[in-house]
């Protein structure tokens, strides 16, 4: 298993990566990226996790209240923006704590699209997923585990062909302060107590109370990577970017 190397532009300095997926578990991300006070801009974060690869898909998982118009705001962004947003009711439970547990889905997207992708990227800390990880890896695939390290299991880590400390790139996936339209991931995220995070946590590692506050995702001005196949008519909202990326499924 090899590390990420941030002074390093060339950073996937270990083989070429080919066509990339990349699954963002969205609420672990939010809590750690919490706990260690950084607002992730989504956009960097796939340019980042992409690297020399070419994208095949980036999926992003998470739970919501299907009532909150907040939310589905951020979401209809992140959809414009190149990502595919696999989203799931939060359930309440006994404790008063609301959860969307999206394990299995992202499981069998990785699997189920292994043979398509040369290189998968699991943007998570959770060590559920250890045995998706292997069992990818035995189909040949390159497998590459992204998060805070401290917020991450050590299995997790273990398993996959290469860890992408996020802690150590901060700088290059943190969200800018911006004055424009403002999408926040807070109210996608915060419907679940922070008990769930505990429950995920590793190495004796929870979030305190005032361990920083995510402010609300602002849409970054001019960077964008889009999925061709995913925007049709919606993309004629937006004005054309200036780096714009264009994605297709073409071998």
């Amino acid at each position: 298993m090899n590390n990420f190397d941030p002074t390093n532009n060339i950073s996937w300095q270990f083989g070429h990566r080919g066509r990339v997926a990349v699954f963002i578990d969205g609420n672990n991300l939010f809590h750690a990226a919490r706990f260690h006070n950084i607002d992730i801009d989504y956009n960097k974060l796939l340019r980042v996790l992409l690297g020399d690869g070419r994208l095949l898909r980036a999926f992003f998982y998470t739970g919501v209240d299907v009532g909150a118009e907040r939310q589905q705001g951020f979401l209809l962004w992140m959809r414009r923006n190149g990502f595919r947003v696999v989203q799931k009711e939060l359930k309440t439970f006994y404790d008063g704590t609301r959860k969307a547990n999206l394990d299995v889905e992202i499981a069998v997207d990785m699997l189920s699209l292994a043979g398509r992708y040369d290189t998968a990227v699991l943007v998570s800390g959770d060590e559920d997923f250890v045995y998706a990880v292997n069992a990818v890896a035995y189909k040949g695939c390159r497998v590459e585990v992204a998060g805070f390290r401290s917020n991450t299991a050590p299995k997790l880590i273990d398993v996959a062909d290469f860890f992408i400390d996020l802690g150590d790139i901060a700088d290059k996936v943190r969200k800018e302060v911006s004055h424009g339209v403002r999408y926040d991931e807070r109210d996608l995220h915060e419907e679940t107590s922070h008990n769930v995070f505990m429950q995920n946590g590793v190495n004796g590692v929870v979030p305190s109370a005032d361990a920083g506050h995510a402010e609300g995702y602002t849409a970054p001005p001019v960077s964008r990577v889009v999925i061709e196949a995913d925007l049709d008519e919606e993309t004629d909202a937006f004005e054309p970017a200036a780096d714009l990326i264009r994605i297709t499924d073409e071998h």
